[in-house]
């Protein structure tokens, strides 16, 4: 298969998955292109790929969602970003696919069969500011801002609606800051160009596409479907970097 090929089909998987869920497109995208794609570019790619799906979701999708819940969150991952931006050039990138795959394979599928979701009830607006500091050092990563965030408010027991609205605004927030570093740093560069303007219109597409398929899920069924699409990501990103690890 061609770079090309492997690009398309990665971004297709993300926006879908993007448009269900309201985010974990880097995770998704990450599982395919990993295999083939430059590091720094796979994170470049997945970084846009996120935020044109959360760009196009703020305008397609409205939620209610509370600014002062939204709060820690946004605070912790804007302190997460430049470690993230920092780690970057210097991440052993078998070791974190492995350590990140890894976590979600053990709690997702623990939370996926459990009769009940477990409730969390303490921690407060801290816990909630080191969730955010957690996606914001994964953003810097290369755009996995919401996969933290996301289990947390699983584990809270939110709504669906109220969980993709505060999760859909703090990757926007964040992904939009990260951008910034990213192009300061040099990052995003003129070869990389091409790439994206292949991957922004066919996830607008199949982004588009996984909300239509949102609009129609229950509660239970939304956390059911989140909770196995971030089984999947992480057995794919624990193989992966399993691979690069044995390979050395």
């Amino acid at each position: 298969m061609t770079d090309i090929s492997i690009l398309i089909i990665g971004a297709i998987l993300g926006g879908l998955v993007q448009g269900i869920s309201g985010s974990n497109f880097g995770m998704t995208a990450t599982a395919v292109w990993a295999w083939f794609l430059a590091p720094q570019l796979t994170a470049v790619l997945a970084l846009c790929g996120a935020l044109t799906g959360q760009v196009q979701a703020a305008f397609t999708l409205q939620r209610q969602w509370h600014w002062r819940r939204f709060l820690p969150f946004l605070a912790g991952g804007l302190l997460g970003i430049p470690l993230g931006v920092l780690l970057l050039p210097r991440l052993d990138v078998g070791l974190f696919k492995t350590a990140l795959g890894g976590l979600l394979v053990v709690a997702c599928p623990a939370l996926l069969l459990a009769p009940q979701l477990p409730r969390i009830h303490h921690g407060g607006r801290f816990a909630d500011g080191l969730s955010g500091l957690g996606g914001g050092i994964l953003g810097g990563l290369g755009g996995y801002t919401g996969v933290l965030p996301t289990l947390w408010g699983t584990l809270r027991g939110w709504p669906k609606d109220e969980l993709r609205a505060l999760v859909q605004n703090f990757n926007l927030g964040i992904q939009l800051v990260t951008l910034i570093a990213y192009l300061t740093r040099g990052l995003i560069t003129r070869a990389t160009l091409p790439s994206l303007a292949l991957l922004i219109p066919v996830v607008l597409l199949s982004s588009w596409l996984g909300t239509r398929l949102y609009l129609g899920l229950s509660e239970a069924r939304f956390r059911q479907i989140v909770l196995l699409l971030l089984t999947i990501s992480g057995a794919a990103l624990l193989v992966s970097g399993l691979t690069q690890l044995l390979a050395r």
